[in-house]
């Protein structure tokens, strides 16, 4: 029986040393506060981190602490997301403000499973915020991370067990600085080792990087991959999008005003308008008039 793969100590220290040096600058970088991180973990979720980032700030200075967040309507939480997209990772967040507050004494818990217990809370979230803001050697596996520590020790492709994997970023992450490491692998999955066309000439880990090795034999340039075509914003005939766009229109409204959704929206017509409505109902994200079938009137929830 083979041992699980693990990243040489020296591919370590090599990304931490270019961490300090080459690390972005993002507003939530700066705190230990669980709860701000919890915040940023959720906003930065198919999120670009600037943006984020920006986002981040306006929210912590709306939302300062856990307590005001869960005493917060959901509408005005709603409006403060405004920009984000996702809006059920906001309705989440609200609620896992309501559980800390009510089950954990106004106190984000530093345990994995009550991490993970927390409403829009899963496995890599959690451990993001028991490293960064606790200090747990644990790895946040995410997009970024599977890609940078895949090439690094197993070359590309490299299929390999979930369990696997989480042995070898749990096993990557240094004891002592735990939340450097999340955001420097982070970093370099974002900056240098990207899907395509990944800078290998610059990436700290060259020397240990099985994937680097592999195209340099091949005879490939490894800083000129084929490029991938960039996904495309969301376009105006999705569900999401008409999604947002209702959205949209109830934070523009007055407060707790009902709004007549007069569809169509777009290129979305009555039916699909009505048929978004009801699934964003569903979720809490809005409520519905039923006072009249005939019209369909709707605005954030007010409690």
């Amino acid at each position: 029986m083979t041992d699980p793969p693990e990243l040489s100590p020296a591919a370590q220290a090599a990304i931490l040393a270019w961490y300090e040096l080459n690390g972005r600058s993002l507003p939530f970088r700066s705190t230990r506060d669980p709860y701000a991180i919890l915040v940023s973990e959720a906003m930065a979720q198919q999120t670009q981190a600037a943006r984020a980032g920006e986002a981040w700030s306006r929210f912590m200075a709306r939302f300062p602490t856990v307590e005001t967040l869960a005493d917060a309507r959901p509408a005005d939480v709603l409006r403060a997301w405004q920009g984000l997209g996702y809006n059920r990772r906001a309705f989440a967040l609200w609620r896992a403000a309501r559980v800390i507050v009510d089950e954990h004494r106004g106190r984000v818990p530093s345990d994995l499973a009550a991490l993970e217990a927390l409403p829009g809370v899963g496995p890599y979230t959690a451990r993001a915020v028991a490293a960064i803001a606790f200090g747990m050697p644990v790895g946040a596996l995410d997009t970024n991370v599977r890609r940078v520590l895949g090439r690094i020790v197993l070359g590309e492709p490299a299929p390999i067990a979930r369990p696997e994997l989480q042995h070898l970023a749990d096993t990557a992450v240094p004891r002592d600085r735990a939340g450097e490491w999340t955001h420097a692998v982070m970093d370099v999955g974002a900056l240098v080792c990207r899907p395509s066309r990944p800078d290998c000439q610059v990436c700290p880990a060259r020397p240990w990087c099985r994937y680097a090795a592999v195209s340099a034999a091949d005879g490939r340039s490894v800083a000129t991959s084929p490029r991938r075509s960039r996904r495309e914003p969301p376009f105006p005939s999705t569900s999401r999008w008409l999604r947002g766009r209702i959205l949209d229109r109830l934070r523009a409204a007055p407060d707790a005003a009902w709004v007549e959704l007069d569809g169509p929206v777009g290129a979305h017509d009555d039916g699909a308008v009505r048929t978004a409505a009801r699934a964003l109902a569903s979720e809490g994200l809005i409520e519905l008039d039923g006072s009249d079938d005939r019209v369909l009137r709707a605005r954030l929830p007010v409690a």
